[in-house]
């Protein structure tokens, strides 16, 4: 089973989509929480920790590996169901190992982010142990965008990472509901998705006789609408 996690810091989004049986947890970022309006970082989390029980990722936004500690370790106590989220590396392309581990020996459950190529899978792994809760994210879409099909880095980041059982392997930067399915068949544990495409993949389903006509409704409606004459 692929588990859907949302992918949004807007506190309204976060209160109507935790009702979603479909929605399993949550992710989010700082861009997305500074989107929302966010503040004050700390106390605008504890707002969300506030209205969900499952699974958030918060994470740090300090670019060296001290501060990134310092952080993880407060965001780590703001709740049970947390998840620090580190980049795998800096802004500089430094591979943040030391901070992936050193959070890791405090048993703090991590989502590692930004991730491409299976050699980074392979690195994360050498960082943590066997028991706590790790996800590995591997941006799919920002992959394809360049030109790059992303379903080989998945394979093999799923072969290696077998023998962790604490490490689940996530499907990000979604594009489209089928991306669900492919990450489905591939053996993702989960997927990020924003709130538009999680509605579309709640209709899953449509024959295409349905999706037909609801096509050329369509463009009769807005046909009308302009009042078009020929």
């Amino acid at each position: 089973m692929t588990k859907i996690f949302c992918d949004i810091a807007d506190i309204s989004l976060i209160k109507k989509f935790n009702n979603k049986k479909i929605v399993k947890g949550f992710t989010t970022n700082p861009s997305l929480m500074r989107n929302a309006g966010a503040k004050d970082y700390t106390k605008y989390s504890r707002a969300i920790l506030k209205i969900t029980k499952k699974p958030v990722s918060f994470e740090v936004f300090a670019d060296n590996m001290k501060n990134m500690v310092s952080q993880g370790n407060r965001i780590s106590k703001w709740g049970k169901n947390v998840y620090v989220k580190v980049p795998v590396t800096n802004s500089k392309g430094k591979f943040m190992g030391k901070v992936i581990n050193q959070l890791n020996k405090k048993k703090i459950k991590l989502n590692i982010t930004a991730v491409y190529t299976s050699k980074q899978t392979k690195k994360i792994l050498k960082q943590i142990d066997k028991k706590t809760k790790v996800i590995i994210s591997i941006f799919a879409g920002r992959m394809a965008d360049t030109g790059i099909d992303p379903i080989p880095q998945f394979i093999e980041s799923i072969k290696i990472s077998k023998s962790f059982k604490n490490v689940e392997i996530l499907w990000a930067s979604t594009r489209e509901p089928y991306n669900y399915l492919q990450a489905k068949s591939l053996g993702c544990q989960i997927i990020t998705v924003p709130p538009s495409i999680i509605e579309k993949i709640e209709k899953f389903g449509k024959s295409f006789e349905k999706l037909t006509t609801d096509t050329v409704k369509g463009f009769l409606i807005d046909s009308k609408k302009s009042k078009f004459r020929l």
